[in-house]
Protein backbone atom coordinates (compact mmCIF):
# COMPACT_ATOMS: atom_id res chain seq x y z
CA UNK A 1 0.00 0.00 0.00
CA UNK A 2 1.08 3.54 -0.80
CA UNK A 3 1.94 5.85 1.93
CA UNK A 4 -0.10 8.79 1.99
CA UNK A 5 1.07 12.17 1.17
CA UNK A 6 0.62 14.96 3.35
CA UNK A 7 -2.29 17.70 2.34
CA UNK A 8 -0.68 20.62 4.54
CA UNK A 9 0.98 21.96 1.82
CA UNK A 10 -2.01 21.63 -1.07
CA UNK A 11 -3.16 24.56 -3.40
CA UNK A 12 -6.79 23.11 -2.24
CA UNK A 13 -8.45 24.49 0.47
CA UNK A 14 -10.61 21.75 1.06
CA UNK A 15 -7.56 19.18 1.45
CA UNK A 16 -5.93 21.29 3.89
CA UNK A 17 -8.81 21.92 6.02
CA UNK A 18 -9.15 18.20 6.10
CA UNK A 19 -5.73 17.46 7.37
CA UNK A 20 -5.94 19.89 10.04
CA UNK A 21 -9.60 19.14 11.26
CA UNK A 22 -10.89 16.28 9.43
CA UNK A 23 -10.43 13.04 11.14
CA UNK A 24 -13.41 12.35 12.78
CA UNK A 25 -12.04 12.94 16.57
CA UNK A 26 -11.10 16.01 15.65
CA UNK A 27 -14.46 17.13 14.70
CA UNK A 28 -16.19 15.43 17.15
CA UNK A 29 -13.93 17.30 19.91
CA UNK A 30 -15.15 20.27 18.08
CA UNK A 31 -18.86 19.64 18.21
CA UNK A 32 -18.46 18.73 22.03
CA UNK A 33 -16.76 21.83 22.48
CA UNK A 34 -19.89 23.93 21.00
CA UNK A 35 -22.04 22.23 23.10
CA UNK A 36 -20.34 23.95 26.42
CA UNK A 37 -17.40 20.83 26.81
CA UNK A 38 -14.57 22.07 27.98
CA UNK A 39 -12.14 19.64 30.40
CA UNK A 40 -10.05 16.22 29.19
CA UNK A 41 -12.85 14.35 31.46
CA UNK A 42 -16.10 15.66 30.15
CA UNK A 43 -14.59 15.09 26.65
CA UNK A 44 -13.56 11.70 27.50
CA UNK A 45 -16.61 10.64 28.83
CA UNK A 46 -19.03 11.97 26.27
CA UNK A 47 -16.61 10.43 23.62
CA UNK A 48 -15.39 7.43 25.24
CA UNK A 49 -11.83 7.99 23.40
CA UNK A 50 -8.97 6.49 24.86
CA UNK A 51 -6.86 9.10 26.21
CA UNK A 52 -3.82 8.80 24.41
CA UNK A 53 -6.15 9.85 21.17
CA UNK A 54 -7.99 12.40 22.85
CA UNK A 55 -4.22 13.61 24.05
CA UNK A 56 -3.12 13.72 21.16
CA UNK A 57 -6.06 15.37 19.09
CA UNK A 58 -6.67 18.33 21.67
CA UNK A 59 -2.66 18.88 21.42
CA UNK A 60 -3.22 19.26 17.67
CA UNK A 61 -5.90 21.66 18.09
CA UNK A 62 -4.31 23.68 20.47
CA UNK A 63 -0.95 23.85 18.26
CA UNK A 64 -3.29 24.50 15.42
CA UNK A 65 -4.99 27.51 17.16
CA UNK A 66 -8.58 26.12 17.10
CA UNK A 67 -8.48 25.73 21.09
CA UNK A 68 -6.84 27.96 24.41
CA UNK A 69 -5.94 26.26 27.21
CA UNK A 70 -7.08 28.12 30.30
CA UNK A 71 -7.32 28.03 34.26
CA UNK A 72 -10.58 26.36 35.17
CA UNK A 73 -13.27 28.43 35.19
CA UNK A 74 -14.69 27.39 38.64
CA UNK A 75 -11.26 28.17 39.98
CA UNK A 76 -10.16 24.67 40.68
CA UNK A 77 -6.58 23.25 39.74
CA UNK A 78 -8.20 21.77 36.39
CA UNK A 79 -7.27 23.02 32.50
CA UNK A 80 -10.01 23.80 29.94
CA UNK A 81 -9.66 23.99 26.50
CA UNK A 82 -11.73 26.83 25.43
CA UNK A 83 -12.68 27.76 21.31
CA UNK A 84 -10.65 30.58 19.59
CA UNK A 85 -11.72 32.27 17.21
CA UNK A 86 -10.52 30.33 14.47
CA UNK A 87 -12.23 27.54 16.25
CA UNK A 88 -15.88 29.26 17.01
CA UNK A 89 -15.12 29.63 12.70
CA UNK A 90 -15.79 25.84 12.64
CA UNK A 91 -19.40 26.01 13.85
CA UNK A 92 -20.84 26.59 10.27
CA UNK A 93 -18.92 23.46 8.95
CA UNK A 94 -20.57 21.75 11.46
CA UNK A 95 -23.83 22.78 11.53
CA UNK A 96 -23.55 21.67 7.69
CA UNK A 97 -22.59 18.64 8.40
CA UNK A 98 -25.21 17.85 10.90
CA UNK A 99 -27.81 19.16 8.70
CA UNK A 100 -26.87 16.80 5.99
CA UNK A 101 -26.94 13.56 8.18
CA UNK A 102 -30.04 14.67 9.58
CA UNK A 103 -31.16 14.85 5.72
CA UNK A 104 -29.88 11.43 4.45
CA UNK A 105 -28.33 9.42 7.75
CA UNK A 106 -31.84 8.81 9.31
CA UNK A 107 -34.07 6.30 8.39
CA UNK A 108 -38.05 6.91 9.31
CA UNK A 109 -38.54 6.81 12.99
CA UNK A 110 -35.08 6.94 14.15
CA UNK A 111 -34.44 9.08 16.81
CA UNK A 112 -31.91 12.04 16.35
CA UNK A 113 -30.42 15.23 17.59
CA UNK A 114 -31.73 18.75 16.05
CA UNK A 115 -30.13 22.03 16.31
CA UNK A 116 -32.55 24.64 17.64
CA UNK A 117 -31.90 28.66 18.01
CA UNK A 118 -31.50 29.31 21.62
CA UNK A 119 -34.16 32.52 21.41
CA UNK A 120 -37.00 30.90 19.33
CA UNK A 121 -36.61 27.15 20.44
CA UNK A 122 -36.83 26.38 16.60
CA UNK A 123 -35.02 24.07 13.93
CA UNK A 124 -32.10 26.05 12.72
CA UNK A 125 -32.45 27.37 8.76
CA UNK A 126 -30.38 24.98 6.50
CA UNK A 127 -27.15 26.79 5.18
CA UNK A 128 -27.22 27.76 2.07
CA UNK A 129 -24.51 29.19 -0.44
CA UNK A 130 -25.44 32.24 -2.15
CA UNK A 131 -23.69 34.81 -4.39
CA UNK A 132 -22.73 38.29 -2.93
CA UNK A 133 -26.17 39.59 -4.84
CA UNK A 134 -27.81 36.67 -2.65
CA UNK A 135 -28.60 34.00 -5.51
CA UNK A 136 -28.44 30.69 -4.54
CA UNK A 137 -26.33 28.51 -6.14
CA UNK A 138 -25.64 24.73 -7.03
CA UNK A 139 -21.64 23.28 -7.48
CA UNK A 140 -22.63 24.46 -11.70
CA UNK A 141 -22.76 28.19 -10.55
CA UNK A 142 -19.42 27.94 -9.21
CA UNK A 143 -15.96 27.96 -10.26
CA UNK A 144 -12.18 27.95 -9.07
CA UNK A 145 -9.59 29.85 -9.82
CA UNK A 146 -5.72 30.16 -8.20
CA UNK A 147 -4.87 32.92 -6.47
CA UNK A 148 -1.84 34.26 -4.13
CA UNK A 149 -2.64 35.44 -0.56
Amino acid sequence: MAKQESLECSECPVARTLEAIGDRWSLMIIRDAFDDIRRFSEFQKSLGLAKNILASRLKALVELGVFEVQPASDGSAYKEYALTEKGRSVFPIVVSMRQWGERYMFGAGEIHSILLDNDHDRPVEVIEVRSAQGKMLGPQDCHRRRIVK
